[in-house]
């Protein structure tokens, strides 16, 4: 059995210099969580790190979770498993296509036994969960405590992380919005930038994962960037990628951290974020949704 091999220590905060920051007088960085590890790549790491630990120390004969055809987080378990010497289990949703996408080849590759569920029947985890045993479950993204314990670390990683005014981050589940909310300081505003249309049923779940000591904290969901809905892509957002690697060499993904920088750059130009604010944007990594591309549609 091999260790999972992270590089913390590669994590860097990225000064942003552009000039719609300069007119707002506005600080920008950017905490690169993705350049730990290729696939389990920036907040998947944090997320996962409890519930592989609790299924190892368990004894647990697999590890079961649940995802999409280009899901970050499949793949991430599928790989984090192989290195562990544990079985995995990926529960994907919808039919079975004749033809698996990159990312499902590669959870495959790293030994993930598929199994495909049409979308109704995906909403039921728990009857899906019955068909399976000695298998410890680990809910889609990483929801939950344990999620939330690991993703609380990740503020840690940003030098003088108390300086920040705003923190800005994507939301899919809310597992990591609510580990940042947890670690954060009472004076910074938390910001997350919704990736699905309507999926205001984030609020409650983010609630959820809080202590009630941390109700108290300035934290808001946005939804009104989600450009179409979940990996939805139009040109206009294609094209801020592509600028954001020329003029940035930062990497983004369609699904999150793209709408989130645009989220981020839009907040500051409209006020807001106020002027004279100092703003931390957290890359929480997976590009696997860019593979969804035709070839040479980035420049990345």
């Amino acid at each position: 059995m091999m260790e999972v091999s992270i590089h913390l220590e590669k994590i860097i905060t990225q000064p942003i210099e552009v000039n719609w920051l300069h007119s707002n007088n506005t600080k920008l960085n950017v905490l690169r969580l993705d350049l730990i590890h290729p696939v389990i790549s920036g907040n998947k790491w944090f997320k996962l790190k409890y519930y592989l630990a609790t299924a190892l120390a368990n004894k647990s004969a697999s590890i079961g979770t649940f995802g999409g055809a280009y899901s970050n987080h499949i793949v991430a378990v599928a790989y984090a498993c192989k290195t562990s010497g544990i079985n995995s289990i990926g529960i994907i949703r919808g039919e079975e296509p004749s033809v698996l996408s990159d990312t499902l080849l590669d959870a495959k590759h790293y030994g993930m036994k598929l199994h495909f569920v049409n979308r109704a029947a995906y909403r039921d985890t728990e009857i899906i969960k019955q068909h399976f045993e000695d298998t410890y479950w680990i809910e889609e993204g990483g929801y939950g405590t344990e999620g939330v314990k690991g993703a609380a670390e990740i503020l840690a990683f940003a030098k003088n992380s108390q300086n920040y005014s705003h923190i800005i981050c994507a939301v899919g589940t809310g597992t990591m919005m609510a580990g940042i909310i947890q670690s954060a300081q009472s004076h910074q505003t938390i910001i997350g930038i919704s990736t699905m249309k309507g999926n205001f049923a984030l609020h409650e779940k983010v609630k959820n994962l809080l202590d009630d000591k941390n109700q108290n904290n300035k934290y808001k969901i946005m939804h009104e960037y989600h450009f179409g809905g979940y990996a939805k892509h139009p040109s206009q957002l294609l094209q801020f990628m592509n600028e954001t690697w020329q003029h940035q060499q930062l990497p983004t993904d369609i699904v999150y951290t793209a709408k989130a920088f645009y989220a981020t750059k839009q907040m500051i130009l409209e006020n807001t974020i106020p002027k004279g604010s100092n703003v931390l944007m957290i890359h929480s990594g997976g590009l696997q949704g860019n593979r969804s591309l035709p070839d040479n549609t980035l420049l990345f």
